[in-house]
């Protein structure tokens, strides 16, 4: 019984060494004004907020959103491909791929995924 209550006491003042070890590393001794404010799409907060937008930053993160659904989409899609190949599954499979390649190459006519222009 002695031995048990010796145990915890020790277990209790490292946990507690620990706890103040953690404290006194964990706080930060700078403060930088820059990481202190917040972050709005690479635009200063405090500055004029009628700045114009870039369109085209714009477009390619739509695009980026797009394609990232179509992914979660495909992905299902190859997994089942062992255990439901069937007609209607081939037919839903081709239908999805050739939506996103034509919108892909219609985007590629007009220009949006060009980032140079």
């Amino acid at each position: 019984m002695n031995l048990m209550i010796i145990m915890m006491l020790l277990i209790t003042m490292l946990m507690l060494m620990m706890l103040l070890m953690m404290m006194a590393i964990s706080k930060k001794s700078v403060i930088d004004s820059q990481k202190s404010t917040p972050f709005e799409c690479g635009f200063n907060p405090v500055s004029y907020t009628r700045l114009p937008f870039s369109i085209h930053f714009f477009l390619v993160a739509v695009l980026f959103l797009v394609f990232d659904i179509e992914i979660i989409m495909v992905l299902p899609m190859i997994l089942t491909v062992k255990t439901a190949i069937s007609s209607a599954w081939i037919i839903t499979t081709s239908l999805f791929i050739s939506i996103l390649l034509l919108g892909l190459m219609h985007e590629w006519n007009n220009g949006m995924i060009n980032w140079t222009s």
